[in-house]
């Protein structure tokens, strides 16, 4: 389970990332303006740092001196002229107006709509992000404060380094127990146990981020969990620390998470060089190791993750992320169509190939997550088929939208009709034949199960394409674990004629026990390598299929095979 930052990334106001679409504000809120309810000023915390405009809890625009004494003085009772006069050179009636209508355009001043108190719980953030927040903890951190002061110094910090490394030896040293934990089935009991650890640490991860922040004199507006990118999350909203004046005051409190889950892991893996051989240091053992795995992925900074919030406040580059993506579409649009384009980051070097890494990789989250998810949702009826479906349907829209962006910047950037339009139809030509030339194996997954006179039945989700199977196809056995399977055995198909029948959930996934049956598809097997274990994984083998053919077979066809 991944953690996050919410983050509200500080703009220029007369930036695109500043404004949205809103309708123009009233000329008669201009001729005496003010600032909106829910704006704040923030003065620098220290020389030579922005000022900072903040609206509501999510908005956040770095700002010069003149513009801040602007807005600063926008009561409400001063027309543009006084302000001239109250600001004094080198300000003039146009540079006033040319500024309202900027700040208008970032929703910073009063256009006399009622502004919430609070922000919607629920949120999307697009792509594929959904947001709902759980806890304010503002008021709570702060209660914590004398708490948070005395542990804010070397000893502790020396102590938690010694606790995560040491917990990385300790995995080191105990390896092959660590091996066997994760190749073999665990008890229902375990899985809660680890589920339970994972929570508990995920909230310290996110205090961890809020606590540090509060320390340095931020205030973490709100903590939730979340969808990101189909996978189940938690956040904590730092935005706030921007306000911080040194970056590196803004890099620990996005690695102050981490850091807070790689000593949790390490205390869970020290405690296991003094536990004898059981189910309880089996459970231990997977906990520790999958906070350490969440740590490292919380550092790729390819999505909004630690690792990025730490990277882009180190260089002091808002939007860094999507100004690097910025380049590298620009990149593709002047490699296949032409025209003639500005670099958003020209003093990174790098830009291009981390904003075409920060295109890709969402796809390939997206990916993971379907196939992790598909099975699962597909088993659970006509609902769960059709929600894969919807899902797969939105990324087509999403790169669609893409696509549409992509030809749009290259004709603003000068690039010709026809390239565009040779370009747009051999990508076309590509997808398909892709499609209808490469193959690719198409594997039926299930389970299998031993009964009592020693037949070994093949047992496939009732959603499963059992016109695929056919006499004689080869079946693999395994012995599936949280993470890893090992091969223990093999099969043939003998029967093609599926029956309607039960499998215990052991069958179907990595939990050791019978205590739940699901209805299931069983085939006959002839066993060439009899398994130890009476049930575990299985996969049929059906030969390749077009790549067309796959997805359809895979995604598209389970919503009418129920």
């Amino acid at each position: 389970m991944a953690q996050k930052q919410a983050l509200a990334e500080p703009s220029d106001p007369a930036s695109p990332a500043a404004a949205r679409v809103v309708p123009p504000l009233d000329p008669a809120y201009l001729e005496r303006p003010r600032i909106a309810s829910d704006v704040r000023v923030h003065r620098p915390s220290e020389e030579g740092q922005p000022w900072i405009i903040q609206r509501g809890t999510a908005g956040y625009f770095r700002v010069q001196p003149d513009l801040a004494r602007l807005v600063q003085a926008l009561d409400g009772t001063r027309d543009h002229r006084a302000l001239v006069d109250l600001l004094g050179a080198p300000w003039t009636t146009a540079d006033v107006a040319k500024a309202l209508h900027t700040l208008a355009g970032a929703r910073v001043l009063d256009d006399g709509a009622e502004r919430p108190k609070r922000d919607r719980r629920l949120r999307f953030v697009p792509p594929l992000t959904v947001q709902f927040t759980v806890l304010r903890p503002e008021r709570l951190l702060s209660r914590m404060s004398p708490l948070l002061a005395r542990l804010a110094n070397r000893g502790v910090a020396v102590a938690a380094l010694v606790c995560a490394l040491g917990g990385l030896l300790a995995l080191a040293l105990m390896a092959p127990a660590l091996t066997a934990a994760l190749g073999a089935p665990l008890p229902l009991a375990a899985y809660a146990g680890i589920l339970g650890g994972v929570l508990a640490t995920t909230a310290v991860h996110e205090f961890s981020h809020g606590a540090l922040l509060t320390y340095y004199g931020g205030r973490p507006s709100r903590m939730g969990v979340m969808l990101f990118y189909l996978s189940p999350a938690f956040f904590c909203d730092v935005s706030d620390g921007w306000r911080l004046g040194r970056r590196e005051q803004r890099v620990r409190v996005a690695l102050a998470g981490i850091a807070a889950q790689a000593v949790v892991a390490g205390v869970a893996a020290l405690s296991c060089l003094f536990l004898s051989a059981s189910t309880l240091r089996e459970a231990v053992l997977v906990f520790a190791l999958a906070s350490y795995v969440s740590g490292l992925v919380n550092l790729l900074p390819l999505v909004k993750l630690d690792g990025y919030i730490a990277l882009m406040s180190h260089l002091d580059l808002p939007h860094l992320r999507d100004r690097s993506m910025t380049d590298g579409r620009r990149f593709l649009s002047r490699l296949l169509f032409g025209g003639r384009y500005v670099r958003e980051l020209p003093e990174l070097r790098w830009s291009v190939p981390y904003g075409l890494a920060c295109l890709a990789f969402p796809l390939y989250l997206i990916g993971s997550a379907v196939a992790l998810w598909a099975g699962l949702l597909q088993r659970i009826g006509e609902f769960g088929a059709a929600a894969v479906c919807a899902v797969l349907c939105y990324v087509g829209y999403r790169l669609w939208r893409g696509a549409r962006r992509l030809v749009r910047e290259a004709r603003a950037a000068g690039a010709p009709l026809w390239r565009v339009a040779l370009a747009g139809t051999l990508a076309a030509a590509a997808v398909a034949a892709a499609l209808m030339l490469v193959s690719v194996p198409y594997r039926l997954s299930g389970g299998y199960v031993t009964g009592s006179d020693g037949r070994v039945e093949l047992v496939l989700p009732t959603s499963a394409d059992m016109g695929a199977v056919r006499a004689g196809e080869p079946v693999a056995l395994y012995r599936a674990g949280v993470m890893t399977r090992s091969r223990s055995g093999s099969a043939t198909v003998q029967d093609p004629h599926a029956t309607s029948t039960t499998a215990p959930i052991s069958a179907f996934t990595p939990v050791s026990g019978d205590l739940l049956s699901l209805p299931a598809s069983g085939v006959r097997l002839r066993v060439d390598a009899a398994p130890a274990d009476r049930t575990g994984a299985a996969v049929l083998d059906t030969g390749r299929r077009t790549l067309a053919v796959w997805c359809y077979d895979t995604y598209l066809a389970p919503v009418w095979r129920w």
